[in-house]
């Protein structure tokens, strides 16, 4: 099996929507687009990725949005280097289809009450069933990794959320430490990294807003 050395996730640059959340009214969740600051974002991390890639191939799999999609291309890597796909269960987590701005608050102070692995939006996700799908990702993930030319490198161009529950799953970490981390910043980036001892290691920790709360053991 020919795992990869790095797996790169990376967060979307600031969109409309971070910027205006009334934008939610008028347009649909996967059409909102990145802000200027966004595009900034974006190409001041692409510039780091392509430090981090030099030369060598990486396997891309971007969130069928069209924030994670123009955050990807501004990354500006060798088209000569990159193997690109969409995939539909990096995307966001689901809120329903046109948002009322002062639902959607009253909804994620609930959630915030409830827990954000377990609260399901109406009409929408929770945490849990977008757990499921990145699971589902994984999967088939694994799966690439048996074919001899994988590359060595592998991005994912997705969702704060999505990058959280991505690590809950590979590290398995449990309900109460995922709870317990925030949300990544735009255009921010973590890395899996594979060492001499073939574990992946995370090169820098999800900033905390409070310490987990265990049930039991698992803690």
């Amino acid at each position: 099996m020919a795992r990869p050395r790095r797996i790169v996730l990376v967060r979307h640059g600031e969109s409309v929507g971070n910027a205006d959340d009334s934008v939610y009214e008028r347009e649909p969740d996967h059409a909102l687009a990145l802000t200027e600051k966004g595009w900034r974002q974006a190409e001041e991390t692409g510039t780091r990725i392509r430090e981090v890639l030099g030369d060598e191939r990486v396997s891309v799999y971007v969130s069928p949005y069209r924030r994670t999609h123009e955050t990807f291309r501004a990354f500006h890597l060798d088209p000569g280097k990159v193997r690109v796909r969409e995939e539909p269960r990096l995307r966001e987590q689901d809120w329903g289809n046109w948002q009322d701005r002062d639902d959607v608050r009253l909804q994620k102070a609930y959630r915030d009450a409830y827990g954000h692995f377990f609260y399901r939006f109406a009409q929408g996700e929770s945490g849990a069933d977008v757990y499921d799908r990145v699971g589902g990702f994984l999967e088939s993930l694994f799966r690439s990794f048996e074919a001899p030319d994988h590359p060595p490198n592998v991005l994912l161009v997705t969702h704060g959320l999505a990058m959280r529950l991505f690590c809950m799953r590979w590290f398995h970490w449990t309900v109460a430490e995922f709870e317990s981390l925030a949300n990544p910043g735009n255009a921010e980036v973590r890395m899996l990294v594979l060492g001499e001892d073939g574990k992946y290691t995370l090169d820098r920790p999800f900033e905390r807003w409070r310490d987990p709360e265990p049930y039991g053991v698992t803690g």
